[in-house]
């Protein structure tokens, strides 16, 4: 499959489900692993679907759910109104599970799916496991969610929070993650690894900047279909990123908010940066004071029994 600017971003679009606002599979990515979508319930509204031979990674973006699934129920799911307004709630289901969600509020969920032949258990993710970094410094400052990180029990996924206050940079320096690589002993120091970006702003004309370019050692590179596009993401749009380096800019005026989701060879993080701008690092004198975006570790509410 070639990639360019034409389908490395995936619009909303009307679906004939009018709950479904955007959804991406392999067959239409091109790729092996990562299905993903975002649904919107009204309060009330029930959804139900099965992990068949995927492991399932659900976040609650806002609003309030209950979900029950085979292992259990959960009830009082989530506490923000938006992406923006504090850390998330999410759930962990493992293969070959039954489960329904139903809005206590209205909410917005993201599903991530990824084929695995291993059971883990299911797990309700509260805001008291999010582990916040603020990484990076100058206008490259951001902050990350640690939803479903390297080290969670589970087979592939990893999943995580972005925000990129306007005028910065992100995934920056450029990194990527499409070879997998181990050193003399056996430690990962690149994973091979698809991507998915999913764009939300904090006003809704926003939107942001993504160059995804291949190199030598890409696959799709030696292939002779290398990468080199910029594409622009607005609200609620997904961009992938098959292979190949990433970065992400974000308009001033704007906090650019993203979840990632990864699948692929290994439960992990690992990658390497373009040796032509990780220079870049050596130069930071401070952090961004806008991050993190909220206050951490208070006003979250505990999550009810259902009785």
């Amino acid at each position: 499959m070639r990639y360019d600017h034409t389908n490395l971003v995936v619009h909303p679009q009307p679906f004939g489900d009018p709950g479904l606002i955007t959804r991406v599979t392999p067959a239409l990515a091109g790729w092996e692993f990562i299905t993903f979508e975002v649904r919107r319930l009204t309060q009330g509204e029930s959804y139900t679907h099965t992990t068949g031979e995927n492991e399932l990674g659900l976040v609650v973006l806002s609003g309030v759910i209950s979900l029950e699934a085979d292992v259990g129920r959960w009830c009082d799911i989530g506490q923000r109104a938006s992406v923006f307004g504090g850390l998330p709630y999410a759930v962990y289901l493992p293969r070959r599970m039954t489960f329904s969600v139903a809005a206590q509020k209205d909410a917005e969920i993201a599903l991530a799916f990824a084929p695995t032949d291993q059971d883990h258990p299911a797990r309700l993710i509260q805001p008291a496991d999010i582990t916040v970094e603020i990484r990076g410094g100058d206008n490259a400052t951001r902050q990350i969610n640690n939803i479903i990180p390297p080290g969670f029990d589970c087979h592939r996924l990893v999943m995580v929070e972005v925000y990129t206050p306007g005028g910065n940079w992100s995934s920056y320096p450029p990194h990527k993650h499409d070879v997998h690589k181990t050193d003399e002993q056996g430690r990962i120091v690149e994973a091979d690894l698809e991507e998915v970006y999913f764009y939300k702003f904090d006003r809704p004309e926003g939107y942001a900047y993504q160059r995804i370019y291949t190199d030598l050692e890409s696959p799709l590179h030696r292939a002779g279909a290398p990468i080199d596009a910029v594409v622009t993401a607005c609200q609620n749009d997904v961009v992938l990123v098959p292979e190949g380096y990433h970065p992400v800019a974000s308009p001033p005026g704007y906090t650019t908010y993203y979840l990632n989701v990864l699948a692929g060879s290994a439960q992990s993080l690992a990658n390497s940066e373009d040796p032509r701008y990780a220079w870049v690092k050596a130069t930071y004198r401070s952090r961004d004071p806008r991050v993190p975006l909220y206050r951490i570790g208070s006003g979250e509410s505990e999550v009810g029994n259902c009785d």
